[in-house]
């Protein structure tokens, strides 16, 4: 693979100038937005609980036109944006916070650059056609320089299960038949059938499943491949695993290894996303970014930039102007009116449709959507700084911890995703020092109605408990090595991230039939799309991407930018509309 970093991130460039400020250090950089750029100024530094101020002259002129207006800088708003502005169409991202990237950005603190959310990349090698970041990045003309990680995650489970899962797939079925001997070969049919799935996706093209036009080539190119998909479509893990598997403490391995993927167990993942992911970290393998995760949304937004399109930060969208019934426009909080042919919503759908465009009545499929699916949990986060000596050499980046209880896995704090892309990284924190970033399920409603004194007490003693746990499973000495610790719960989430109830995407109400209720990019407003992990596919970085590239190929299509044909489109419409119900 080529180690170049071609993009670069306007917080660190050693050109700019700075100054101090709470220990944190303050930068000045230019910003461009079409042929407009002005300066950015922030009076605070970014951090999880501080709001970050700019002051900007120039940007945006409120009469301006646009092929596209997107709402939300996220991954998938962003492939969505660039995917569009290559194929000509001229695109405004609106974006609420000073950076881009929503949980896929970032924030420095004491000399630490932290990912606000996983550090887990997937789609992001140099190989195949499911490295969708890499796609989106060379589209417009970037290119970072990565390095692999050679193990994904390492779980460390009940009754002292402890599973590594190596790059190389070979090693993995090694280790984890070696824990189950007697399963040996139901390991290989599941996975078998993973693979079936990762390889009929990674040889197709991908772009919308709601455009016939490529459909339909699609299905005379590849027959095989896209009738194995649409086997698979309404199956979920688990049903797949149990025709193999009869071990409960290794269908509970399953499960974890779901819960990662989708934040439910395997009965309720769907059979694609875990052939997806549970094979894309083999094949192309994770490799994470130099720099730190939040170089992938700038580097997206500078290309987005470069193709004559325009990004506008600090822009808070409160309306989705509709007229005659069709999305036309948007409206800021601080009173300003953009228009466009089109409207693509990052946000997800409970905001899209409950703030945004509150007041108008629900479509139906909206409806059928809310009544298949509720938002999974939000997540209590710690960002911490140690001291370098209290992990062992051999440390993986990636762990999952789930000490006593498989009954626990879902509960709120029951599980642990802890994260040290120092590991990979070393120039993400000071010398002498690691990042440790601790992801555990947590409700929005467990912390409401708090006063702010007993607020941050909460946070703190339940810091204290997850912390305790992790040195005394992993490292000990933990709690005396910390020089920084920063505690995020769902009201952080859902403040810097607009995100309703904090939540990271949806959760099916019970057992689902694969993906078959999962909504496209279309939605029953006529201009209006939506994209991100409230779309189809859902949750995680590759699948985002996916839903971006799919989303700005039916819009093109709509706008003109790519082939439609009208009546085909109406008829695959009603069919998708149909199959869903089947959900």
């Amino acid at each position: 693979m080529e180690t170049r970093f071609l993009s670069s991130n306007p917080l660190k460039r050693s050109h700019s100038n700075g100054e101090r400020l709470n220990s944190s250090k303050l930068r000045y950089f230019p910003v461009s937005q079409g042929k407009k750029t002005f300066t950015l100024r922030p009076k605070s530094m970014l951090s999880v609980d501080g709001a970050v101020k700019i002051e900007a002259d120039g940007g945006v002129a409120k009469g301006s036109n646009y092929d596209a207006i997107v709402i939300g800088s996220g991954i998938g708003g962003l492939v969505a944006a660039t995917q569009l502005a290559v194929k000509g169409a001229k695109v405004l991202v609106l974006e609420k916070y000073v950076i881009p990237g929503g949980s896929s950005g970032y924030y420095q603190r004491d000399g630490y650059t932290f990912d606000v959310g996983s550090s887990v990349m997937f789609g992001f090698s140099d190989k195949g056609n499911l490295n969708l970041i890499t796609q989106a990045l060379a589209a417009v003309g970037r290119k970072m320089e990565v390095l692999p990680d050679p193990t994904t995650v390492h779980f460390h489970l009940p009754n002292n299960l402890s599973v590594q899962v190596h790059k190389e797939y070979n090693e993995f079925i090694e280790e984890l038949t070696s824990k189950f001997p007697h399963e040996k070969e139901g390991i290989l049919k599941f996975y078998g059938e993973c693979w079936k799935i990762f390889n009929s996706l990674n040889s197709l093209q991908l772009k919308s499943l709601e455009e016939p036009i490529y459909l339909f080539g699609q299905f005379f190119q590849k027959p095989l491949e896209c009738l194995t998909l649409a086997y698979y479509l309404p199956q979920n893990a688990g049903d797949v695993a149990r025709k193999y598997m009869k071990d409960p403490q290794l269908l509970s391995f399953l499960d974890a290894e779901c819960f990662i993927v989708s934040t439910v167990n395997a009965l309720r993942t769907p059979m694609i996303n875990a052939g997806m992911v549970l094979c894309d970290r083999h094949f192309g393998g994770i490799n994470y970014p130099v720099g730190g995760v939040g170089g992938i949304a700038e580097s997206l937004a500078e290309g987005l930039i470069d193709q004559g399109s325009e990004i506008l930060y600090r822009a808070n969208v409160t309306n989705i102007i509709l007229d005659q019934g069709k999305a036309v426009g948007v409206r800021l909080s601080d009173g300003r009116e953009f228009f466009a042919r089109t409207i693509i919503s990052n946000a997800t759908r409970w905001d899209t449709f409950g703030k945004l465009l509150k007041g108008e009545k629900l479509p139906k499929e909206e409806e059928n959507f809310q009544k298949v699916y509720v938002k999974a949990p939000s997540f209590l986060s710690i960002h911490m700084g140690v001291k370098a000596d209290v992990l062992p050499p051999d440390t993986d980046c990636h762990h999952f911890v789930l000490e006593d209880d498989w009954k626990r896995l879902e509960e709120p704090y029951g599980s642990i995703f802890l994260s040290i892309p120092t590991v990979l990284d070393s120039s993400l924190a000071p010398e002498g020092r690691h990042i440790l970033h601790i992801f555990t399920t947590s409700s929005l409603e467990d912390w409401e109605g708090l006063p702010p004194k007993d607020y941050e007490a909460k946070k703190e003693l339940i810091a204290e408990e997850i912390i305790g746990r992790l040195e005394k499973k992993l490292f000990p000495g933990l709690k005396s090595s910390i020089v920084f610790k920063e505690v995020g719960t769902p009201k952080t989430h859902r403040r810097f991230l607009a995100r309703d109830m904090g939540t990271y995407g949806p959760m099916p109400r019970e057992i689902p039939k694969g993906l078959l209720g999962m909504p496209f990019n279309t939605t029953g407003i006529d201009g209006l799309y939506c994209v991100g992990d409230s779309c189809f596919p859902g949750q995680g970085v590759i699948a985002v991407a996916f839903s971006g590239v799919m989303c700005a190929h039916r819009v093109a299509a709509d706008i003109g930018l790519e082939k439609k044909s009208p009546i085909l489109d109406s008829a695959l419409l009603r069919l998708l509309g149909w199959l869903r119900t089947l959900a």
